[in-house]
């Protein structure tokens, strides 16, 4: 399978699937599934996601639709011209909660809001959300993210991360690099050793059997 011919990247408005030009549409469907399937389980169900579909055949959209369906996700495709642009460099504050269409709502009342920050998070900042986050970036040591769900950071963490804030176990963290002061999942609170080897595979933090688990995955 051709690697790296789907991305999600960060848009104003949630979350866009990038594709590559020219690809095979069974290697981009491939990709997606994987994604999907990794084990990172960080799109929650309802989760909106914008695809630019002028590429693909209205049988190729059904497909995909289909898939993102069979795992929770609500897929919205979008002609090129207009599709959200996304940033060409990181704006001052932080990105809101993203608000699906009342099309969208109507149709499926469950879809759930999802805080997107595309840039890095500097150290003394703090971000916070009564929904998951996705930063597209790095938590920089003396930073602060706070999720009501969980946490998503494509890039390294060095600060200080709280999933499920509000008492949600199964909210969960996970980053490329993840090396936090300290991260708390709901009541629980783990620290980072001084000392430890790091995976080159982004990671997971969750709940198990009562306590902070650190795990890696495939993105």
């Amino acid at each position: 399978m051709n690697e790296g011919v789907v991305k999600f990247k960060g848009s104003r408005s949630g979350l866009q699937l990038v594709l590559e030009e020219a690809a095979d549409f069974s290697a981009i469907e491939d990709e997606i599934r994987e994604k999907l399937e990794s084990g990172s389980n960080f799109f929650c169900k309802g989760t909106l996601i914008q695809v630019v579909s002028s590429s693909l055949s209205e049988d190729e959209k059904k497909k995909l639709s289909n898939l993102f369906h069979t795992h929770g996700v609500v897929m919205r495709a979008v002609a090129a011209e207009e599709a959200e642009p996304l940033p060409a460099e990181e704006p001052a504050a932080a990105e809101p909660p993203v608000e699906a269409d009342s099309a969208v709502r109507d149709k499926d009342q469950s879809v759930q809001e999802m805080t997107v920050v595309n840039r890095t998070v500097r150290g003394g900042e703090e971000i916070s959300s009564k929904s998951s986050i996705l930063i597209c970036g790095n938590v920089n040591p003396g930073a602060q993210i706070i999720a009501g769900g969980s946490i998503d950071i494509r890039g390294t963490c060095r600060g200080i991360v709280h999933a499920g804030a509000y008492g949600d176990t199964s909210a969960f963290v996970i980053a490329d690099h993840l090396m936090p002061v300290q991260i708390r999942i709901a009541g629980l609170i783990a620290r980072s050793p001084d000392h430890v080897e790091k995976s080159a595979r982004a990671e997971r933090a969750s709940i198990k059997n009562g306590q902070i688990i650190i795990e890696p995955i495939e993105r």
